[in-house]
């Protein structure tokens, strides 16, 4: 098992930064790529970032430039850097970690989410 604890989340104004951690234990988690996903209200989870065991990394093209996954697999930790956030980045941010390569929705473990709200 592994147990996923989301932290970093916060009230920012638009065109600030915030940085999310996901830490992780029970296991180790460098094997397990890791994602983030985030719901905002009134719609379907949707893909931020991911990063895979590989060390690889992957971004929808709207959070592209703004959005910077990272892990530490010494600190078991993974980390989402947000940069020039906007109204719409507001949702709930959820850590995922997916045994091998890739992440999705149907990721094994999840964290409890942790809410970012972006204000005009």
């Amino acid at each position: 098992q592994v147990q996923l604890v989301e932290s970093g989340g916060g009230l920012v104004q638009a065109g600030g930064s915030l940085r999310l951690s996901c830490a992780a234990s029970g296991r180790a988690l460098s094997s397990y790529s890791m994602g983030w996903f985030r719901r905002a209200p009134g719609k379907e989870r949707e893909f931020v970032a991911s990063i895979w065991t590989t060390g690889t990394t992957y971004y929808p093209d709207s959070m592209k430039g703004r959005f910077t996954i990272s892990r530490d697999n010494a600190k078991n930790t993974v980390y989402l850097q947000m940069n020039n956030l906007k109204p719409e980045d507001t949702a709930v941010y959820y850590c995922a970690a997916q045994r091998g390569l890739g992440v999705t929705l149907g990721a094994d473990y999840w964290g409890q989410g942790t809410q970012v709200t972006v204000s005009s």
